[in-house]
């Protein structure tokens, strides 16, 4: 089929672009819920991460954390930022996987021939797993809250010190986040075309990431080269921003920012970069899809 008649069928749609939003958003919620794999991954084995992280390395940590921050604070609050960036990046680094699904069963082609809205249909994909990010990260930071609420009996306050406005804060650091990994993930599917090689690549580079990072001990205890590496490391700012709103005090090491004052000398630069990341991977998956579909409809 040419451009043209594709086009034609597009503009065929009696549906409105957020009609075709919602049909969309729904399908892959849907299609997300009956794979008991992507629930698992998402929902369960953060929690379990969280938990065997707490008990293994907290007795070990507190003199880690005692040398770089000033004040008393728990391995459980240091912690939860870094699982919530770990489940956000289990999340995102599988998106490319239902494109591939798509393309092997044929729905793809036959998605890009139907009336629907092209750009409508790859949104509802998109704020599909924007919404399991959201439910994902409060189901960690609840319960992180009452891991630290057995252990010490501490307030929410000491737990997250910006309060409402500081949980706002990380579910939109989260989104960001997930959208690079969102590109990265999705640029492997259109390139391999093939499950395996997705989930086999995104692990490859996602996974080793997240130890070259800030997330489970402060750099300044750690080896130079992994504080050096941890400069180009999307992780590091993911976990810096949402550590940094969660205790309210700059904390980012890898940058000296001062322009800002307090926790947005973290928090500015750190989304900075992240919404850099994501409009260069974004823009090439953008690419890569367009490409993909005028492939497969001709």
């Amino acid at each position: 089929m040419s451009d043209q008649s594709a086009n034609a069928v597009q503009r065929a749609s009696a549906n409105s672009p957020a009609t075709d939003v919602r049909v969309s958003f729904k399908r892959w919620l849907v299609k997300t819920a009956r794979n008991p794999y992507v629930t698992f991954t998402s929902l369960v084995q953060p929690i379990i991460f969280l938990v065997l992280f707490v008990e293994v390395f907290g007795a070990v940590s507190e003199g880690a954390l005692a040398e770089v921050f000033a004040g008393d604070i728990n391995y459980v609050t240091y912690l939860t930022p870094a699982i919530v960036i770990m489940s956000t990046l289990s999340s995102a680094a599988v998106s490319g996987i239902g494109l591939v699904d798509d393309m092997e069963e044929g729905m793809f082609e036959k998605v890009l021939v139907s009336p629907m809205n092209r750009s409508a249909m790859f949104l509802g994909k998109v704020l599909s797993e924007v919404a399991r990010i959201v439910v994902q990260t409060t189901i960690i930071l609840v319960l992180g809250y009452v891991l630290l609420a057995v252990k010490t009996g501490d307030s929410v306050d000491a737990y997250l010190q910006t309060g409402v406005a500081g949980f706002l804060g990380v579910i939109g650091v989260t989104v960001v986040f997930g959208g690079v990994f969102m590109a990265y993930s999705n640029i492997v599917a259109l390139v391999t075309r093939d499950q395996e090689a997705t989930i086999m690549l995104a692990n490859l580079l996602t996974f080793p990431l997240v130890f070259v990072s800030s997330a489970f001990l402060p750099l300044e205890v750690l080896p130079g080269w992994i504080e050096t590496a941890a400069v180009a490391n999307p992780i590091t700012y993911g976990v810096d921003s949402v550590r940094a709103i969660m205790l309210g005090e700059d904390v980012m090491t890898v940058l000296d920012v001062t322009a800002f004052g307090g926790l947005w000398n973290t928090v500015v630069p750190s989304i900075a970069v992240l919404v850099g990341c994501l409009f260069v991977l974004g823009g090439f998956a953008v690419r890569l899809l367009r490409r993909a579909a005028r492939a497969d409809v001709q």
